[in-house]
């Protein structure tokens, strides 16, 4: 079977890049947007860097806010009705991964109206359209949802989270500005970055992973671990390098699929609301603890890009182990808190089968059993 990549048409990055919008809009024949954008970022002026170059160029958009943290599939709907009544023609997404996520289901929808119900889009939905054109615009450095076909909705009835994957969703345009990036406080900016490494490692070492993604996961790899530290410390090389990071490993990721990792912090993310990047962080030294024994030479790679010493010669077990523990290390640094006391007892088995029912969870290099998911679990409480 071929490989395949799918990619944004165009993307923009380093500072400034947000001034190419305008030219971007005008090019492509749009008139008005739909600025979907969460309500933090419009109250404190983050979005309005963006609307005030339409502004001065006297084009239309409306502002819709109405987004919230692990989107619903409420949320979704009401952003369609939103979306029909505002007389936009496309989007722009300004925000994190819930913005972005939303922004997709509603331009998958608005242009695939049998898919309304929200939950027939789980999974490889058979959409036949694309999305209303998405212009995408992060304001945080980890999801790189404005390069993936990915997005997730949290279904609150059945307390889970599901992931949809459809070349459909992908944004024509990707605007990665490190300017739009600058007000992230340090914790959001740990737990994205920490996001981001996640999507490269396991991206790196999943199933279906080549020559073509190895080399975007791996440079991620090492710019993450160049740079992730930096900008949590608010450094503008910091900020640059993780803006470019993220999106190299969601060029990967996207087109391979991801983990255990992932399917087990969707399932945290479902049932306490924890804040995703944070819910990969906690859990990437345990499921590559878990993994290391089927990923070849690959945390031998991984050791490398991190700059530990001496790995050519070290024994496979040792560099395996030297890729856990330089993971582990940037984690602590970072200030990602190792346990997560919201984690019950008495929610193990539910919790463990969600995540071996999740989309992400067959790219795995490692068939795991639900006792062994309910281990992974329990190292966090």
């Amino acid at each position: 079977m071929a490989n395949k990549i799918s990619l944004n048409g165009t993307s923009y990055h380093r500072h400034g890049a947000i001034s190419e919008i305008v030219g971007e809009v005008k090019s492509r024949g749009f008139h008005k947007a739909f600025v979907a954008s969460d309500p933090d970022l419009v109250k404190f002026g983050v979005t309005a860097k963006v609307t005030a170059l339409l502004d001065k160029e006297n084009m239309a958009y409306e502002i819709y806010s109405d987004i919230k943290p692990n989107p619903t599939i409420a949320n979704v709907q009401h952003g369609v009705t939103a979306f029909k009544a505002s007389g936009a023609d496309y989007i722009i997404a300004i925000g994190g991964g819930s913005s972005m996520d939303t922004s997709k289901a509603i331009g998958i929808i608005i242009a695939n109206p049998e898919f309304a119900d929200v939950r027939s889009l789980e999974g490889v939905a058979p959409t036949k359209n694309p999305c209303v054109p998405i212009i995408a615009v992060p304001t945080t450095a980890g999801t790189a949802a404005e390069v993936t076909i990915n997005y997730v909705i949290t279904d609150v009835e059945k307390k889970r989270k599901f992931v949809c994957v459809d070349p459909h969703d992908m944004p024509i345009v990707a605007v990665v500005d490190p300017d739009m990036m600058s007000s992230m406080p340090k914790g959001l900016t740990a737990s994205t970055g920490m996001d981001a490494l996640t999507h490269a490692i396991e991206g790196y070492t999943t199933r279906a992973a080549w020559e073509m993604t190895d080399m975007f996961h791996i440079e991620a790899i090492r710019l993450i671990a160049q740079h992730l530290r930096g900008a949590v410390a608010g450094t503008p090389e910091g900020r640059e390098g993780m803006a470019l990071a993220q999106y190299i490993a969601g060029m990967g990721f996207s087109n391979v699929g991801l983990g255990i990792d992932h399917s087990m912090a969707h399932t945290l993310s479902a049932y306490y609301d924890t804040p995703h990047g944070m819910a990969c962080a906690q859990l990437l030294p345990i499921s590559m603890e878990f993994n290391k024994d089927y990923t070849g030479e690959k945390y031998k790679e991984i050791a490398k890009a991190f700059n530990v010493p001496g790995v050519d010669s070290m024994s496979q077990e040792e560099y395996r182990d030297a890729a856990i523990a330089a993971v582990k290390k940037l984690s602590e640094d970072v200030g990602i808190p190792a346990k997560n006391e919201r984690i019950k007892e008495e929610d193990l088995s539910a919790l463990a089968t969600d995540a071996l029912h999740d989309a992400c969870y067959p790219g795995n290099p490692r068939e795991a059993d639900k006792d062994q998911v309910i281990s992974m679990f329990r190292q966090l409480m």
